[in-house]
């Protein structure tokens, strides 16, 4: 696997918990190739930012609006990078 840049491997959590009813804690970490302290310190990350919220009921993890604009630019800065 190449080297992925911090923001890849939070636009990789963050489409990981578009699902409408959440993501697993352990799904996240599944699908993004992350051991289980790597997604410790991003999902606090993407919290304390608002980029994902916690369903302490549930305890799962969904994107939030803040979270999908950003996967939204993510996706068209990737887009122009690969132009070149």
């Amino acid at each position: 696997m190449k080297y992925r840049s911090r923001t890849d491997v939070i636009a990789s959590i963050l489409n990981s918990a578009t699902a409408e009813e959440g993501t697993l804690m352990t799904r996240i970490m599944y699908s993004s190739f992350l051991s289980f302290t790597q997604v410790k310190r991003f999902l606090k990350l993407l919290t304390e930012n608002d980029l994902l919220e916690y369903d302490e009921i549930n305890k799962v993890y969904k994107t939030t609006r803040k979270g999908l604009r950003f996967l939204v630019l993510y996706e068209k800065m990737d887009a122009l990078l690969k132009i070149q």
